[in-house]
C-alpha cells in the first residue's frame, strides 16, 4: 500500500488530480446510494439521473475555475478554451438551471416530500464531497507538499492514536477513544509533521506549484523555491537553550507551519470521522459501502481528509499566499493594447510619484 502511494506521487500532480476526482465520484456514489436505500427512492422519476447530472455540473464549474485560475496562459493560447473560459460561469449556471427545471418537472404529487428530501440530500452531498475535493486539488497545485503533508498527518494521527490507546489507554470505551490515545497521537503527529516537512522541503518537485510551460507545451513542477522552503536560523527560547545547549536551530519556515497543520489533524481532524460515525449510526449502517473488504467504503477511509483539505486551503489563503506577479502579468497581456498602455502610464505615474522610477532607471543603466 505504501509503495503504491509513493508510485502515485512519482507519477506527478496531474495523475494525483485524476485520482482525487475518482475518489470524489466514488464517495458521492456511496452517499447517494445510502439515500436511495434509506428513502426507498428507486421509483422516483429521473432522480438517479439528476443526481449524477448535478455532479457533472458542479465538477464542470469547479474544474473550469481551476483551469482558468492556474493555467491562464494555456487558456488564452487556445481559442476554444478562451471562449469557454470567458462564458464559463454563464454556461455553468445554464447547466445547473437545466437540472433544476428538470427536477421541478419531475415532481409527482404522491412523492413531493420524498423528492425534496432527496434533492436536499444530493446538494448536501455535493457540498461535502465535491467542494472539498476541489479544495484538495487547489492545495495540490500550490505544491505537492501541501497535499502530501496534511494527508500524511491525518493518517499518522489515526495510527498513533490507536497504538497509544491500545497499549496505554485506560478507558473502557475502546482504544480509539482514550485520553492516552488522543495525547499520544497529538505529539506523535507533531513530530512526524516536522520531520516529513524537513525531508520534503528540500526538493523542488514537492514545493513548486504546478505551472504550464509554453516552451515545452507541458505542465511542469520547477521553480526557484520561495523563502518558505529555504533553511533559516531560529533562536531558541532560553528554556530550550538551557536544556539543549543550542543557541540557534536551522529549520525550513514550512516546518513551523507544519505544526499548525499537524495540530489541526490531531485535534479537529478526527471530528470528520466522528461526524461520519454519527451519520452512519443515524441510518443504522456499519459502513458507507463494502468497496474495501473489511474496511468499508472509500468514504470510510477519507472522512477526516475532507475537513483537513478545507483547513489547508483556508490556511494557505490566509497566511501563505500573497500577490502573484506572474498571474498579474498574464492577465495584463490578455488585455487590448490601449488597455495595456493605460495601465503602463498609470503605473509609471505612480512609480514617479513615489520617486522609485529614477532609481530603477539608474539601476538599469548601471
Amino acid at each position: 500500500m505504501i509503495s503504491f502511494f509513493f508510485f502515485i506521487i512519482y507519477l506527478g500532480p496531474m495523475v494525483l488530480m485524476m485520482i482525487v476526482l475518482c475518489v470524489q465520484i466514488k464517495c458521492f456514489q456511496e452517499i447517494i446510494t445510502i439515500g436511495y436505500s434509506v428513502y426507498h427512492s428507486y421509483d422516483l422519476p429521473w432522480f438517479r439521473t439528476l443526481s449524477w447530472y448535478f455532479l457533472l455540473c458542479v465538477n464542470y464549474f469547479f474544474y473550469g475555475e481551476t483551469v482558468t485560475d492556474y493555467f491562464f496562459t494555456l487558456v488564452q493560447r487556445e481559442e476554444p478554451l478562451r471562449i469557454l473560459s470567458k462564458y464559463h460561469r454563464f454556461i455553468s449556471f445554464a447547466l445547473y438551471l437545466t437540472g433544476f427545471c428538470m427536477f421541478v418537472l419531475s415532481l409527482v404529487k404522491k412523492h413531493y416530500r420524498l423528492q425534496f428530501y432527496m434533492f436536499g440530500w444530493t446538494h448536501v452531498t455535493l457540498l461535502i464531497v465535491v467542494t472539498q475535493s476541489h479544495l484538495i486539488i487547489h492545495n495540490l497545485f500550490e505544491g505537492m507538499i501541501w497535499f502530501i503533508v496534511p494527508i500524511s498527518c491525518v493518517i499518522c494521527n489515526d495510527i498513533m492514536a490507536y497504538m497509544f490507546g491500545f497499549f496505554f489507554g485506560k478507558s473502557p470505551k475502546g482504544c480509539c477513544k482514550t485520553w492516552e490515545g488522543f495525547i499520544g497521537g497529538f505529539f506523535s503527529t507533531i513530530v512526524f509533521g516536522i520531520m516529513l516537512s524537513y525531508v520534503m522541503a528540500g526538493y523542488r518537485y514537492f514545493v513548486c506549484p504546478v505551472e504550464f510551460n509554453n516552451d515545452s507545451n507541458s505542465f511542469q513542477v520547477d521553480c526557484e523555491p520561495s523563502e518558505l522552503f529555504q533553511l533559516q536560523d531560529y533562536f531558541l527560547p532560553s528554556m530550550l537553550e538551557s536544556v539543549t545547549g543550542w543557541t540557534t536551530v536551522r529549520l525550513y519556515p514550512f516546518q513551523i507551519h507544519s505544526i499548525a497543520l499537524s495540530s489541526f489533524a490531531s485535534i479537529v481532524g478526527p471530528f470528520g470521522g466522528f461526524f461520519a460515525s454519527g451519520f452512519k449510526r443515524a441510518f443504522k449502517i456499519k459502513d458507507f459501502a463494502n468497496t474495501i473488504p473489511g474496511h468499508g467504503g472509500i468514504m470510510d477511509r477519507f472522512d477526516c481528509q475532507y475537513l483537513m483539505a478545507t483547513f489547508v486551503n483556508v490556511y494557505i489563503a490566509s497566511f501563505i499566499r500573497g500577490p502573484n506577479p506572474t498571474k498579474v502579468i498574464q492577465q495584463l497581456l490578455a488585455l487590448r493594447p490601449d488597455q495595456q498602455l493605460y495601465i503602463f502610464n498609470s503605473l509609471k505615474a505612480h512609480l514617479t510619484e513615489k520617486d522609485l522610477l529614477p532609481a530603477l532607471e539608474e539601476a538599469a543603466a548601471a
